[in-house]
């Protein structure tokens, strides 16, 4: 079971991606970049962080390529050993090189362009062994 953040400020998307991952484990919410950071921060903090994160790029309060950099300073200053750091799944509706080429050097591991695609949603946990392949 991994436990999952969705950092979508799109109700609809929210719901459809609660409804894709809730099989694989748990499922948080966070609506804007200051909640995702200070989930993502807690559950650090208290040994159980995050496997997985989907995150938005058009975010409320700090857009996703701002929360992810901060993601990553935060695992560094908390311990969070290299290559146990969270995957983080980046999502958008602007499907531009500018946006594609940011997250990648904030150091997604992977982009998906909406409306998310289940299947290439769930090949990507595949990839990152979160979940088994069958």
């Amino acid at each position: 079971m991994i436990k999952t953040l969705i950092v979508e400020d799109d109700f609809t998307t929210r719901v459809m991606l609660q409804e894709i991952l809730k099989v694989y484990g748990n499922t948080h919410i966070a609506v804007n970049g200051r909640e995702a950071i200070e989930a993502v921060q807690t559950a650090i903090k208290a040994g159980k962080p995050y496997d997985l994160i989907c995150l938005d790029i058009m975010i409320p309060e700090m857009d996703g390529q701002d929360v992810l950099k901060e993601i990553r300073d935060l695992e560094k200053r908390l311990g969070v050993k290299p290559g146990k750091e969270v995957k983080v799944i980046m999502s958008t509706a602007l499907d531009d090189a500018k946006n594609i080429i940011e997250a990648f050097k904030g150091l997604c591991d992977a982009y998906l362009v909406k409306p998310i695609d289940r299947s290439q949603l769930i090949k990507h946990m595949r990839n990152f062994k979160l979940i088994p392949s069958h």
